[in-house]
């Protein structure tokens, strides 16, 4: 009895011919412009409070975000979503940070504050500071 010299082709660990399910595939696609957008939009809405935290960066998140959309539309890269919401948490701070932006100068402008600097001015001593300090809040809360 001699045996074949070839294997036998029912042998069912035999490779089929086609693509290899078991070959490597590549890195999946990203876009970092979608993943800068979402933190750069995260840390804006944290740190709205700051004029770099709320304006610049949230300005810096939507403008990723766009680019980041604009590619998912072309096709060129995934997470549409991400750019999206990245874009709009960088608009939140954006907001936010100008209220607080708006608020803030129109204290520093006020009557109030006028009259809070020249307490201030005129204090000899940190008791007299601390009255002028009460007094300002007093007269915001008016």
């Amino acid at each position: 009895m001699s045996l074949p010299s070839y294997p036998d082709p029912s042998y069912p660990g035999q490779p089929t011919a086609g693509p290899d399910p078991y070959a490597a595939q590549g890195p999946a696609p990203t876009n970092g412009f979608a993943v800068a957008a979402l933190v750069l939009g995260i840390i804006a809405c944290l740190s709205f409070w700051t004029v770099v935290g709320g304006l610049l960066l949230g300005l810096l998140a939507i403008v990723f975000g766009i680019i980041a959309a604009l590619r998912t539309r072309q096709g060129r890269a995934p997470r549409r979503v991400m750019a999206i919401v990245g874009a709009a948490f960088g608009a939140l701070g954006l907001i936010g940070s100008a209220v607080v932006l708006v608020l803030a100068i129109s204290v520093l402008d006020s009557q109030e504050f006028k009259n809070f600097e020249d307490c201030l001015n005129r204090a000899s001593g940190q008791a007299a500071e601390n009255r002028c300090t009460d007094d300002f809040i007093d007269d915001l809360g008016n």
